[in-house]
């Protein structure tokens, strides 16, 4: 492997719950959907004791947030060159993407007021 990333494609470093790396290499057009058929089709040697039993079920955590299947590495607008670095967990569904928002909104239901002595 080069030091040098090529600057039209994108180096994805994948981590499993393990703690297992792996870098690939992606264009900004993939999809977090191609990156998952991709892995599942190119299953790393170390990871077989993670391995799963469909693309379809591998998701990509990247700061935090579920990546939903059509968002593009290009989308997430990083630095050309760069290494970006992702969770790949094995997970049935998703939540929706505004569904943390809404259950942080429903929380917030109980009084904001202060006594001043």
């Amino acid at each position: 492997m080069t030091s040098q990333v090529d600057l039209d494609m994108v180096n994805l470093r994948l981590i499993l719950v393990s703690g297992k790396t792996e870098d690939f290499t992606f264009s900004p057009n993939d999809s977090a959907t191609d990156i998952a058929k991709h892995v599942f089709d190119n299953w790393p040697a170390g990871w077989e004791e993670e391995r799963v039993s469909s693309p379809s079920i591998l998701r990509l955590i990247f700061q935090g947030r579920f990546l939903h299947g059509n968002v593009t590495l290009g989308a997430l607008k990083h630095p050309p060159g760069r290494t970006i670095v992702m969770h790949l967990v094995a997970r049935e569904t998703l939540p929706e993407p505004n569904s943390h928002g809404q259950r942080n909104r429903e929380k917030t239901t109980e009084s904001n007021c202060c006594l001043l002595l």
